[in-house]
């Protein structure tokens, strides 16, 4: 059975609470279909719960001052949060939204710090005009001569469990079309230009891409764009399946789907992409990560909420 602590708990509540999910909590209405003793809740949550509720209907409800995601409204990398929502935007269009040693920390602390925060529920990551990023700016590479920061970033986009969503607004070149692999769903604008010219460079892929890429869009495709740095737009992108729709704004589909994200039980989501997410890959291996989590789910704050909301309007 999941254990929560009491901040883990009250946190849970005023989300569940938030979002409707819970209607006058009584021990009465927490049985369903041979699950009471597995949904029965404690007194103790019973009592974060209603105090929860207490919260939502005197509108005390915390307003995320408390939240240790740190917002930007100036810089080359600006961060927002709205509600449980943050937004990540690239903002520097005089340089195509070339990314820098310190544009990477940023954005690997806005990540690290997202995650951290059990009532966010998902990462918007964008840039501005029509450029998404023009990729790393060579010119601060050569002359730093560190990627600490760049391995910071791509560690994070890669590990952490809140969702990250990406709206690409226009061209992507290197890790603007790689950091998409590590993106749980994207958005793209039909008309954007997506190239990993790496091998043209000099260089090599990153980001783990050698490795994903093909995963996602089959091996001579992977070999097409790495090798040739062949020019992807954002219609074929979609096509492909580094995308899940080229759409038009690219960003007003990605927030929909991040409320809808944020609408979601918070740790149910967190942990149902870190399996989507596993390296095991055997059926059996898989099935038991699965049914670990599940006895836990069943035994958690959240599926004991949902039962009793709908257990209370009927």
């Amino acid at each position: 059975m999941t254990t929560l602590s009491p901040a883990e708990l009250q946190n849970t509540a005023l989300t569940l609470c938030r979002l409707g999910l819970v209607v006058r909590p009584h021990r009465a209405s927490y049985g369903c279909i041979g699950l009471q003793q597995m949904t029965r809740p404690s007194q103790a949550a019973l009592a974060c719960w209603q105090s929860a509720e207490s919260q939502i209907l005197r509108g005390t409800v915390s307003d995320f001052r408390d939240s240790p995601v740190v917002e930007h409204e100036t810089g080359d990398i600006k961060v927002n949060l709205r509600d449980r929502i943050v937004l990540i935007t690239i903002d520097r269009p005089s340089k195509r939204n070339a990314l820098t040693q310190a544009m990477y920390g940023t954005m690997a602390d806005a990540l690290v710090q997202a995650d951290s925060d059990q009532r966010i529920g998902a990462v918007v990551l964008t840039g501005v005009d029509d450029v998404f990023t023009a990729g790393n700016d060579l010119a601060d590479f050569v002359s730093g001569g560190s990627l600490d920061e760049t391995l910071r970033f791509l560690d994070a986009i890669a590990s952490v469990h809140v969702p990250v969503v990406a709206a690409v607004n226009g061209l992507g070149v290197g890790v603007g079309l790689t950091l998409l692999l590590h993106c749980d769903l994207v958005y793209i604008e039909p008309t954007a230009d997506l190239s990993a010219p790496f091998v043209g460079l000099g260089l090599v892929p990153e980001a783990a891409s050698s490795l994903l890429l093909p995963r996602v869009v089959g091996e001579r495709r992977a070999a097409d764009l790495i090798l040739t740095g062949r020019h992807l737009s954002g219609s074929l992108a979609a096509e492909w399946g580094l995308a899940n729709a080229a759409v038009s704004p690219a960003l007003e589909s990605a927030l929909a789907a991040a409320e809808k994200l944020a609408s979601q039980p918070p740790r149910a989501c967190r942990a149902s992409k870190a399996l989507l997410r596993s390296e095991e890959q055997t059926i059996h291996g898989r099935m038991a990560e699965e049914m670990s989590e599940f006895r836990g789910a069943l035994g958690g704050p959240e599926f004991a909420a949902v039962i009793a909301s709908r257990n209370a309007r009927h």
